[in-house]
């Protein structure tokens, strides 16, 4: 078994997250699960799509935690003539230095919101891939480092056909989790609208998380352990998808890494630098679904989503978790 990660490394990752979840709480009422989940994601370095139904907090979600953690915040408002260039930057001649000069797009921050993400085509979408997977893009035959900490919050509508793209499955690949916020409970959203309204320009928070202590954080998350057992597990998750003859396809490897490294980081967030099956029992729905399609999908979002996340559960209560 590898060394136990150093108290004060527990410590500080603990008053991180702490620290973070308070803060957004604190606007975001009565989604503690939601949240919890962002910063699992961003702890493992890896993106969100939050699919839910407009006028629900996805933006004020992603504005949230950009303005905790003190970091560089962009939105694209992903529209059908949206262009690779808009995203990633375009390099334009000087005149004056009689040279070409890149100009940096949206795509190099911290936190990036994608928004209504499918009204783009898919060649804009694709524009993401490298990035989403790398943290870089490539103008011209140079490769750019976008920001760090990176990640992708993406939104869409599930119900909203007209005007929209539907993302591949190489795209949806490259969200470690898909999430909803769905509507706040009765007393929520009587707080909400007890609440001072005020947009986002307006939206401060005092002692907010260093990027340098998000960058630490989400560097420990690989020293969590993961007992062979546990490892076991996660491949009996996955291996059972493949199976599965609901689906068109299994989880791919991508996925399975994926599996396990949002649940050292779910391990991390509670406070254990070891995995627990129940880590990976947690994170596998928001971490699995939106990678696998039915082989007879339904002309409903929705129905299908339900249907894949009820697959999946069923897959859960059948693979034997370690003892």
């Amino acid at each position: 078994m590898s060394e136990f990660l150093p108290t004060e490394v527990m410590n500080s990752s603990r008053e991180v997250f702490q620290r973070l979840k308070q803060l957004i709480g604190s606007r975001i009422k009565g989604k503690g699960e939601v949240i919890d989940n962002i910063l699992i994601c961003l702890a493992a370095g890896g993106h969100a799509l939050i699919e839910d139904l407009p006028g629900v907090g996805k933006t004020t979600l992603a504005y949230c935690l950009a303005k905790a953690m003190h970091s560089d915040f962009k939105r694209i408002q992903f529209t059908s003539d949206l262009l690779p260039t808009d995203v990633t930057g375009v390099s334009v001649y000087d005149e004056k230095e009689k040279s070409f000069i890149f100009k940096k797009g949206p795509i190099f921050s911290n936190i990036v919101l994608a928004d209504e993400i499918n009204r783009a085509t898919p060649k804009t979408q694709s524009s993401l891939l490298e990035v989403m997977d790398h943290g870089r893009v490539s103008i011209d035959g140079v490769t750019y480092s976008v920001g760090d900490p990176f990640i992708v919050l993406a939104t869409q509508n599930p119900v909203d056909y007209e005007g929209t793209f539907p993302l591949p499955e190489s795209q949806m690949d490259r969200f470690l989790m898909r999430l909803q916020m769905g509507y706040p409970s009765h007393d929520n959203e009587l707080q909400i609208l007890s609440s001072e309204n005020s947009g986002y320009n307006d939206l401060e928070f005092g002692d907010p998380v260093s990027r340098e202590d998000i960058i630490s954080v989400r560097d420990t998350v690989g020293s969590v352990y993961v007992e062979h057992s546990v490892l076991e597990y996660i491949l009996g998750i996955v291996t059972a998808t493949r199976t599965e003859t609901e689906f068109k396809a299994g989880i791919s490897v991508r996925g399975c890494l994926a599996l396990k490294t949002a649940s050292q980081a779910r391990a991390l967030y509670l406070g254990r630098d070891f995995v627990l099956p129940e880590d990976v029992e947690s994170v596998s729905p928001a971490t699995l679904s939106h990678r696998l399609n039915l082989r007879r999908p339904s002309s409903d979002a929705i129905e299908e989503r339900r249907l894949v996340e009820g697959i999946v559960s069923r897959i859960l209560a059948i693979v034997p978790q370690p003892k």
